[in-house]
């Protein structure tokens, strides 16, 4: 996959090629990073990129002669990539996004600044607006990074197992389950005995139990939004019923009721 980021920091991004999953994903050729600052598509001696704007208000627009530039000369190496603007607007993404977006050769990422960029270059150079969450940053730069990690870690051979992408919080539509690791038992307490009993089915079941049970008690609407199987509810009330059990005092009610 290919990644082309638009940005007037571009060095922040070098990060993503130095260390962790992505950092690994592109020493082995499965991710190629390229960046591009507006400034040099400029054609004044400051290398102007952003001015006032229309109408009077706050701060600073970015112009669209210096970004339609240096999407033009994207396009022109990377011509199977679509142009993706990071904006407080755009559509909110979630896992399933992710994975949409894993799917496609290549993309193109926009990192704005200051109050945003012109809205004529969005109208006629920007493939798609998207959003990392309700709230706003300095700038672009994080949110495409977000992106970029959620979507390299997808990638065939990214991960060291095979399984570990597919095993994450809401791939399913669900919270992950709890993770336990050797000693069996320090001073906070013992791994469940379920996960020491080489019973993989067993496992299996129970890593379901909970991932329910955690996805109803901490993101109720996720369950509601997705629906459950018979077998997925039975689990799941048999879950609820053990917590109330174990735990009376904790928890509000609406999260220990029956879905």
């Amino acid at each position: 996959m290919r990644f082309d980021v638009i940005t007037l920091f571009p060095e922040v991004f070098r990060i993503l090629s130095a260390y962790g999953v992505s950092g690994r994903a592109v020493a082995r050729g499965l991710v190629e990073i390229h960046l591009w600052n507006p400034r040099d598509f400029t054609q004044d001696p400051h290398r102007t990129v952003d001015d006032r704007p229309y109408g009077g208000g706050p701060g600073m627009v970015m112009k669209v002669e210096p970004l339609r530039a240096a999407i033009a000369a994207v396009r022109a190496a990377a011509p199977h990539s679509r142009v993706a603007y990071l904006s407080p607007q755009g559509r909110l993404l979630d896992q399933a996004a992710m994975v949409e977006i894993a799917q496609q050769p290549g993309w193109v990422l926009l990192a704005g600044r200051y109050e945003g960029v012109d809205e004529r270059l969005i109208e006629h150079h920007v493939d798609e607006e998207w959003s990392i969450g309700d709230y706003v940053l300095s700038g672009g730069e994080l949110p495409a990074m977000v992106v970029m990690d959620a979507v390299i870690r997808l990638l065939p051979g990214a991960l060291g197992h095979d399984q570990s992408a597919q095993l994450d919080s809401y791939m399913d539509g669900l919270l992950d389950c709890p993770h336990y690791t050797r000693p069996e038992e320090t001073a906070e307490g013992r791994v469940p005995e379920v996960l020491l009993s080489g019973d993989h089915a067993a496992i299996a079941r129970w890593r379901l139990r909970q991932a329910l049970l955690r996805t109803w008690q901490r993101r109720p609407d996720l369950i509601k939004r997705r629906g459950l199987s018979e077998r997925e509810r039975a689990l799941l009330e048999a879950a609820l019923e053990a917590s109330i059990q174990a735990h009376p005092e904790e928890g509000p009610v609406e999260y220990r009721s029956k879905p």
